[in-house]
């Protein structure tokens, strides 16, 4: 098999990414293998929950960044892995993990991904996802509270003492690593087009 090329898609929590992501495999089908960096967050079984629960996990040192590098290598060159999977409720790791198997196109997704350089060089192509910081509170809000068991008061405290300091420290300078800036995320369907068009010249 040859090698995949791989795809980065970052931006800011809410932003779009996975809109996105579900979009671009949609139109590429079983070309796609898609891999997220919130399933590489670092295990604290050592930690009571509570503790868990106030840990900074918007850090680059949140992640096991090198383990998804491992991980990228090998899928790269062909070969299937089995990525971890993240017990949000819990705070750490599932004893859960799924099979991933190589494809053409491999889409990374994550708030950081582009701060680390040795994951960012491995990208084939960079896109950064670009959306109005009300939005992106507004959809963290309501997937915390629906999807991950978070209460209001939570949720709006972690945002404001850590989600948004992070996100201006490390995510958005990042975004001068993009090579595609799309606003609006999923829902730019110029932006779409031109990424799909770029893709399908990156695989002939």
């Amino acid at each position: 098999m040859e090698e995949s090329i791989i795809i980065g898609i970052a931006g800011g929590t809410g932003s779009g990414k996975t809109t996105l992501v579900e979009r671009l495999k949609r139109d590429l089908h079983d070309k796609v293998a898609a891999l997220t960096h919130d399933d590489y967050y670092r295990a604290h079984d050592d930690l009571p929950i509570e503790e868990r629960a106030k840990l900074n996990y918007d850090h680059p040192n949140a992640f096991d960044t090198e383990e998804m590098v491992a991980d990228l290598k090998r899928l790269k060159s062909g070969y299937s892995i089995e990525v971890p999977s993240y017990d949000f409720v819990n705070h750490t790791r599932s004893t859960k993990k799924t099979l991933v198997m190589a494809k053409k196109v491999i889409i990374v997704e994550g708030i950081l991904i582009f701060e680390n350089k040795e994951l960012r060089d491995m990208f084939d192509m960079k896109i950064f996802v670009d959306t109005d910081a009300d939005v992106r509170f507004i959809r963290r809000m309501v997937r915390d509270v629906r999807e991950r068991g978070r209460d209001l008061e939570s949720v709006i405290n972690q945002y404001l003492f850590t989600v948004k300091v992070m996100h201006d420290e490390f995510v958005e300078p990042s975004k001068k690593h993009a090579d595609i800036i799309i606003p609006a995320g999923g829902k730019n369907i110029v932006a779409i087009d031109m990424m799909l068009d770029r893709i399908h010249n990156l695989l002939k």
